[in-house]
């Protein structure tokens, strides 16, 4: 199986100790890169600086940077100059993020695809006077219907799935063709009592399972309003959220991988266990 792995998690309630303690934690078990979301917390591209300085292997990306909080020509300069001085170890990820949490901030909510493509022609127009890094970052954007899909394989890098099933990544790459990367999140939990797990991914996905934007790609896979109510249907947690003992967890990675993923961003949605059964450690690269 060749497939990168790489991290994703809010860190917020981590103060500035603790993150870089678990990052360089993340580095020493050998994943490939670890993926900063932007939520409510500290701002990622300032995080994401701030990290590549005080590592040396491990890739930081942006997962996701919205387009909407800053301006096409400030992000070219940022992703060239991380690209730089981090000797190539950056990446950008972008995306629309979603009416509710834009129009809150002043900002006037565009169909997707023309927002992310006027982005994407303005940040590819800047003009730039700076040293040329030796490994430019790659872009990747957030997208998983058929117009963004088809616009990144167009104008970006890869494309990144988020909480979606290997079903929708076969897909994806059938839109996309072979010469674009797919990096797909998904949640795992080293648990293997299944009440325990689906009580802890239910927690896990509540803020997601209230975003319309997700149940339209579900219920093109077959899911329908009753699978969304009280926390999601069994069959829904167990398709989202990776589940089980190791063999369990590296089955669904097998998954991704057979149905066209270049990179799965795992999400734990469960803390570091002394006897090692926590998903992390049984995924670990480096063993």
């Amino acid at each position: 199986m060749s497939l990168e792995l790489g991290v994703i998690l809010e860190t917020d309630s981590l103060d500035r100790d603790a993150l870089l303690t678990f990052i360089r934690q993340i580095e020493r078990l050998g994943f490939e890169s670890f993926w900063i979301p932007e939520l409510f917390g500290r701002e990622p591209v300032a995080t994401a600086g701030w990290l590549l300085g005080r590592t040396e292997r491990i890739k930081i990306a942006t997962g996701i940077a919205n387009v909407y909080v800053r301006d096409a020509h400030a992000m070219a300069l940022t992703r060239r100059t991380l690209a730089e001085l981090s000797g190539g170890r950056f990446m950008l990820g972008l995306g629309v993020s979603n009416p509710g949490l834009n129009e809150s901030r002043a900002h006037t909510w565009e169909p997707p695809l023309r927002k992310m493509r006027s982005y994407l022609d303005a940040m590819a127009a800047a003009t730039m006077i700076a040293p040329e890094p030796t490994l430019p970052a790659p872009l990747h954007i957030a997208a998983h219907g058929p117009l963004l899909q088809t616009l990144g394989a167009e104008q970006a890098d890869g494309i990144i799935t988020y909480l979606m099933p290997p079903a929708h990544t076969e897909i994806s790459r059938a839109r996309i063709g072979a010469g674009t990367l797919l990096s797909v999140v998904c949640p795992f939990l080293g648990e293997t009592d299944p009440d325990t797990a689906r009580r802890k991914a239910r927690k896990g996905l509540r803020y997601y399972l209230t975003l319309d934007y997700y149940h339209r790609e579900w219920r093109r896979l077959g899911f329908d309003t009753p699978d969304f109510a009280e926390g999601g249907s069994d069959r829904l947690i167990d398709t989202l959220v990776a589940w089980g003992d190791e063999q369990a967890l590296r089955e669904r990675l097998e998954a991704y991988a057979s149905a066209g993923a270049d990179r799965v961003i795992i999400m734990p949605f469960d803390a570091a266990r002394a006897d090692g059964r926590d998903s992390l450690s049984l995924l670990a690269p480096a063993g």
